[in-house]
Formats: C-alpha cells, structure tokens, sequence
C-alpha cells in the first residue's frame, strides 16, 4: 500500500512539473522565438511583443502617421497588417503563421480611435472560437518583429504563401516598400 501512494504521489508530482513547464518552450527545439507575452487592454506593450491571446479589454484600431503613410495601428501604435492569402474575412494564418503573424484578437467590439471609421471595424470567429478583429472584411495581425510603434518590418513579406501589408485608414493595402529596405523575405 505504501509503494502505491508514493508511486502515486510521483506521477502526480511528474504531471505537475510537465504542466508547469510544457507551456515554457518553443515548440521548436529551443531554437525559434520565445512565446510572446499577454497584451493590454488596448493592446501589447511597448517592451513586449504581441500575442495571439484575446485582449481582456477592449481593442482600439487608431489610424497614424508611419514611415508609409497613414496606416492603422492598436493602442500602443503597432502596426496592424492584412494578409493576401485570407479569403475575404477568413483567416488562413494559423500554426506556425499565427506565431510569426499573431492576429489581433478581442473580446467583445474593437472601437474606432482616432482616424478610423466605425462602420469599417468588425470581428470575424477563429477556428478556436476566438474573435479576430477585420477591418473593411479583412482580418488583422500583428508581425512578431514589430517591437516598437512605428516598425513596419513585415510590410510586403512574402511569407506562408501570402504577402503582408499595413493597411490605411480607408481599408486599403499600402503597397509602398519600406524606406530603407528593412522588411524583406519573410519579414527578415
């Protein structure tokens, strides 16, 4: 009896510490990005990269003057993008896309900040049930190398069979490269 409840006692310990510790990889051996941290209400802070876990607020789009032009940005003003792969307000990106290109998720409505029409906003379901936020029918995502407002590195990436671009105020893709040349092949 007492060989059984120790032995009990250490499966139990041993699923314990897996659970505690399977969330702390990264799923690739060690060698890719860390998982990213929880954003804010508004959206993801200024030290930390965006996250594909669902806002616990409420999701403000603004619009705001970049190095492209005027392109839609979250509270923190990170740049959102749009992907040409998506089917009309479906989402492909998911798996290893949804790591690199984290969509903006939200519980509840995204509001319309500052230069962003109301009517364009909307939210689309996720595989997962969860809710992206679209904008003019077109579903958002952050870029994992965007660590501060203002970068636009993955602007015109080819990446997962697509290719990424800001969006403008109107809904539109902005097109235009990148000065400088820093977005490239997959946003590297």
């Amino acid at each position: 009896m007492r060989k059984t409840a120790a032995t009990a006692v250490t499966a139990v310990a041993v699923a314990l510490a897996a659970a505690v510790t399977g969330g702390c990889g990264t799923g690739s051996g060690g060698t890719g990005p860390a998982p990213a941290r929880t954003p804010s209400a508004t959206g993801p802070s200024a030290s930390a990269p965006p996250t594909a876990i669902p806002s616990a607020g409420p999701v403000a789009v603004h619009a705001r003057s970049g190095p492209l032009g005027p392109l839609l940005v979250d509270g923190q003003g990170r740049a959102l993008y749009l992907f040409t792969a998506d089917r009309g307000r479906e989402s492909t990106c998911y798996g290893d896309c949804a790591k690199r290109w984290p969509p903006l998720l939200v519980r509840g409505a995204p509001t319309a900040g500052s230069g962003v029409r109301e009517e364009l906003l909307g939210t689309t379901a996720r595989r997962d049930g969860s809710r992206q936020v679209t904008y003019h029918e077109q579903p958002l995502y952050y870029f994992y190398r965007d660590k501060r407002p203002g970068d636009v590195r993955g602007q015109g990436a080819d990446d997962h069979s697509g290719t990424w671009y800001v969006l403008g105020p109107a809904g539109n893709r902005v097109t235009r490269p990148v000065p400088g040349g820093s977005a490239g092949p997959g946003g590297h």
